[in-house]
């Protein structure tokens, strides 16, 4: 088991898990097709619809992108209205394979708004390789970025903005974690081949 799969809690099934099964289901897609598309196998997919495997943020991410979603539905979160303003005191945090985040902005727009804390060691080997674009801006720490062949050192202050074809990977460098900001663009046709990965690779 990687260190991006984690086992639910004994005798709690995740949200996550049948919503997952009935968004795939929405979507018309069989099991084989919908983990082809999200870049994971039928068998991980599976055991995610199941409760059998907790899935990480980037196959959140990959998952609401074949299903034409958001990661707050698919955590079986209730969508609020669209107000322009996302108060602080709203943001409730999300644990996601090591990875914590909050909703910076509202469900069902063209693009989701995220504020993320990665921890030092978690998914610094899995790369993503998706259509869309994608800006991150570190508020705290220092985030390694791998983009194609070129390596990245972004401290508090620095920013990336992206193709998310280009395949890219991000890791903490310190042991205390990083804290981003991160937005990306959100693709609605769940029918469409949206992700190319994960795949593995050495840490930069």
């Amino acid at each position: 088991m990687s260190s991006s799969e984690t086992e639910p809690p004994a005798g709690e099934l995740p949200v996550v898990a049948p919503q997952l099964r009935a968004l795939r289901r929405r979507a018309s897609l069989t099991l084989e097709a919908a983990a082809r598309d999200a870049g994971l196998s039928p068998a991980h997919l599976s055991r995610l619809e199941t409760g059998q495997r907790q899935p990480s943020l980037p196959m959140l991410l990959s998952l609401a992108r074949t299903y034409g979603t958001t990661v707050s539905e698919l955590l079986g979160e209730a969508a609020p209205g669209r107000d322009a303003v996302v108060r602080a005191t709203d943001m409730e945090p999300t644990a996601a394979g090591g990875w914590t985040y909050w909703q910076a902005g509202a469900p069902g727009r063209g693009m989701q708004a995220l504020r993320v804390r990665v921890p030092h060691g978690s998914q610094g080997d899995i790369v993503r390789v998706h259509p869309g674009e994608e800006w991150l801006y570190v508020l705290k720490g220092r985030l390694r970025l791998r983009l194609g062949d070129s390596l990245h050192r972004l401290g508090p202050g620095d920013s990336a903005h992206f193709d998310s074809l280009t395949p890219h990977r991000i890791a903490a460098v310190d042991p205390d974690g990083v804290d981003l900001l991160f937005v990306h663009t959100l693709l609605q046709s769940p029918t469409a081949t949206l992700c190319l990965g994960p795949t593995h690779g050495e840490e930069p």
